[in-house]
């Protein structure tokens, strides 16, 4: 199972192990990890899943589809790796991925 650490603002991080095929915003949720509100419950409706994703970790994961990217613009404090953590499949190569979350999900 791959390991996936989240980072908030603060800087406390959290490891958790996560499913493959499962998006990081379920990761987060089944490990009930503050920052993931995930109100529309991964159906990229809503930013409240916003994550920065680990300069290391950017090419792996990759960009936003179109509709992410729609989503991403009503997002609070969007930077260049900022993603949808629903919209993150998690794949074997995903382990030890990185994420933050920012500071306006707290």
């Amino acid at each position: 199972m791959p390991k996936i650490t989240f980072i908030d603002f603060e800087g406390t991080e959290r490891s958790v192990e996560a499913n493959l095929g499962d998006s990081v915003m379920e990761a987060a949720t089944s490990n009930d990890l503050p920052g993931i509100d995930a109100d529309c419950g991964g159906a990229c409706a809503c930013a409240t899943c916003h994550v920065y994703v680990g300069e290391a970790w950017t090419a792996v994961v990759g960009k936003p589809e179109e509709l992410e990217a729609e989503m991403l613009d009503v997002a609070e404090e969007v930077k260049d790796n900022s993603r949808l953590s629903c919209q993150i499949k998690i794949t074997e190569e995903m382990d030890g991925l990185v994420v933050s979350t920012p500071e306006s999900q707290f």
